[in-house]
């Protein structure tokens, strides 16, 4: 290694790559989200907003939030369901989206344009730049992309990974995260684990929030849940998986979300978790077929097809409907929530405070 090789910290790898890739790229053009394979994500999404929100009270207003809304394509079709079956909903919302990248802005004031009578959108750069009162925030794909360290568990402890060009190193940690899943899970020496500090303070921070107020927050992405372990860091560039060390800026890079540190944490901020379960079994508890068939309805056969299709896409097992999972935070003490029937939410309790930090 010559001096000029310094080794870089993985997050720090990431967020450098992943800023410089979402201010100069399409990311759709290298990936696609729920959101743009069918309406019928972001309408059963709306459904749940407006069903959530009449369980809080109906607040007038409340703060109708998306984390890293993409195109805008999701609260487009959130906005156009709720204005047609819930329209006091539709009028108490004042949307907030979070988004750091002036491109995506642009396309989200496009796609929101139809509602522009009714709704007047605001932007900011993080979840905790949100304004207060009752809130209701969604999260597709967001989490994922934040950036992870990688620890790797050796007989004396944790080494840490660094990047040097296009390879990884690892040298003795030096300075391990405090609480999360580096101070409860037991994993195998050799074993890689991952964590994402970002998405434990973003959990930590809407935790305080809803245990002191109305709301409630909705993640959805690809992860697992339960104490796993692995290395999960990867990359798209031109829509085929690369090596993520490459060409730093020119792919997406994200890893798998750690749902069960992800729900200590929020639990450690003070409020309840329900989930995870699986998109598949979140989608169909709201209704998705049900809707296919409406739009299928009076179709030609290929739309029907193609409808019918997009469903199967979106909860069927072996595809998104068992790799994406969802996971919801609400205030303490909320005995239903849409989607979740059937799985009781987990209170706060003392022993989330070590695993949320």
């Amino acid at each position: 290694m010559t001096a000029s090789a310094t080794p870089v910290r993985l997050d720090r790898f990431m967020a450098r790559a992943n800023a410089a890739y979402y201010s100069s790229r399409d990311p759709f053009a290298d990936f696609i989200t729920a959101p743009e394979i069918s309406q019928m994500f972001g309408e059963l999404l709306g459904a749940w907003v407006a069903v959530t929100w009449q369980g809080m009270g109906a607040p007038t207003p409340f703060v109708l939030a998306e984390a890293g809304p993409g195109r805008g394509t999701l609260m487009a079709d959130a906005l156009r369901l709720l204005a047609r079956v819930a329209p006091a909903c539709y009028a108490a919302a004042r949307v907030h989206m979070v988004e750091t990248s002036p491109r995506l802005r642009d396309a989200q004031a496009t796609a929101l344009a139809p509602h522009a009578d009714a709704v007047t959108p605001a932007w900011c750069g993080a979840v905790a730049d949100l304004p207060p009162g009752p809130m209701i925030l969604l999260a597709n794909e967001f989490l994922d992309a934040l950036p992870i360290r990688q620890f790797v568990r050796t007989a004396q402890g944790w080494d840490e990974r660094s990047v040097v060009g296009e390879v990884f190193v690892t040298a003795p940690a030096t300075d391990l995260p405090v609480g999360g899943p580096l101070a409860t899970r037991d994993v195998p020496e050799g074993e890689v684990l991952e964590t994402c500090e970002g998405a434990l303070v973003i959990a930590r921070q809407l935790g305080r929030r809803l245990a002191q107020g109305q709301g409630a927050a909705l993640f959805i992405d690809y992860g697992y849940d339960g104490p796993g372990w692995g290395d999960t860091l990867q990359a798209l560039r031109d829509g085929r998986p690369a090596w993520p060390l490459a060409r730093p800026g020119m792919a997406d890079l994200t890893a798998h979300v750690d749902f069960a540190a992800l729900g200590a944490a929020a639990r450690a901020g003070g409020c309840a978790t329900w989930g995870s379960v699986t998109q598949g079994a979140f989608l169909s508890a709201l209704g998705l077929f049900p809707r296919a068939a409406q739009l299928a309805r009076n179709q030609s056969p290929e739309v029907a097809r193609q409808v019918s299709e997009a469903a199967q896409r979106l909860v069927a097992p072996d595809r998104m409907g068992g790799l994406f999972r969802v996971m919801a935070m609400t205030p303490p003490g909320m005995t239903e929530l849409a989607g979740f029937e059937g799985c009781a939410p987990i209170a706060p309790s003392p022993a989330d405070m070590g695993k949320g930090g």
